[in-house]
Order: structure tokens, then C-alpha cells, then sequence
């Protein structure tokens, strides 16, 4: 059963990540489907899952977000935020949806909280999100967003025997409370 409601949008929030929710995060990272577009390309098994847990869901360090994405009781997904430099100017999202939630805008909900949090409450000053070649979906939520498309990285991943770019999109501070919602 996930944690208690730490954002809270209109049909979604984003709850704490509990001990119980592992078996879900787990077969997630595990499904073909969902792995491909996240670039993971080994098995995690339970020991894994609940190391991850104890080491980054669970550290003390507040410089990591990680939350899972709900509606009620029922977990959908996951949502992190992470500074990519020393100094916190940058961050990054990362997300994943099972794969029975695409196309229904959780997503973007889930998107927008993680990012408006991350501007107003630890005033970075520039979020990023990568999105696999193919991942029309992903790219589409950071476009809606007002994120920009920054880079390809041609060939930079390899995924399920292939070579695929890697798009990076961006937004700075000013431009995400300077957008029309």
C-alpha cells in the first residue's frame, strides 16, 4: 500500500514509496514493455529491488525524490527527481508507467507535479528529461509541458539489439512559470 500523499494533483497524486510497494516497482522495471523505454537491459530481481529501496528510496539524502504515482490506492507508477551536478542547478525527472496507464495523461500530470516541486521547493534552476528512441509518449508529455527539444544523442543507447538515440528535452525556471497552462 503506497505512503501518504506527498503532491497532490487533480486526478493523481504522488505518495512516498513503502516496503510494500516493491513487488509492484519490481515486475514495472521487469515488463518488456515498460524496460525498453526506460534502457535497462538486466532482470532486477527482488534482493535488487528492495537494495534500491534501502539505498535511494529510503536515504536520508534530500537531494533524491522518488515517488510512486497513484489514483487512490492503486499505484501506477513511479516519478523521481534527481540533481545531475554538484551544485543543484540541474535536475533530471525520470518516470515510469505500467504499462495499462499510457495515453491517459498521468504521465503529464505526474510530470508537471515533479517539476513545479522541483522549481519552487529546490529552486533548481533547469529540469531535464531523456526519452528513448520510440518513446512517442514520453516525448509528447515534455512537449506538452513546454519542455523543449534540446539533443539527439544518435546511437547513444543500446536497447534490445539495436542502437537507438536519445532525446533530451529542457525547461529553465523562468520559461516553466512564464508558460500559458
Amino acid at each position: 500500500m503506497p505512503g501518504p500523499t506527498f503532491l497532490r494533483g487533480d486526478r493523481i497524486e504522488l505518495r512516498t514509496i513503502e516496503e510494500d510497494d516493491l513487488d509492484f516497482l519490481q515486475g514495472t522495471m521487469n515488463d518488456p514493455t515498460v524496460r525498453r523505454y526506460l534502457g535497462s537491459r538486466s532482470p532486477i530481481n527482488g534482493e535488487q529491488e528492495r537494495e534500491w529501496f534501502e539505498e535511494r528510496a529510503s536515504d536520508t539524502d534530500e537531494d533524491h525524490v522518488h515517488l510512486l504515482i497513484c489514483r487512490g490506492e492503486e499505484v501506477m507508477g513511479s516519478i523521481s527527481l534527481y540533481p545531475k551536478d554538484s551544485t543543484g542547478v540541474n535536475a533530471e525527472i525520470g518516470i515510469s508507467l505500467a504499462e495499462g496507464f499510457w495515453g491517459n495523461g498521468y504521465g503529464t500530470e505526474a510530470a508537471r507535479l515533479i517539476t513545479d516541486f522541483g522549481f519552487r521547493e529546490r529552486r533548481h534552476h533547469r529540469v531535464i528529461a531523456r526519452v528513448f528512441e520510440g518513446n512517442v509518449g514520453s516525448a509528447r508529455i515534455w512537449e506538452k509541458l513546454g519542455f523543449r527539444h534540446e539533443a539527439t544523442h544518435v546511437e547513444s543507447a543500446f536497447l534490445d539489439g539495436e542502437y537507438v538515440n536519445v532525446d533530451f528535452f529542457a525547461v529553465l525556471e523562468d520559461e516553466w512559470f512564464g508558460r500559458d497552462e
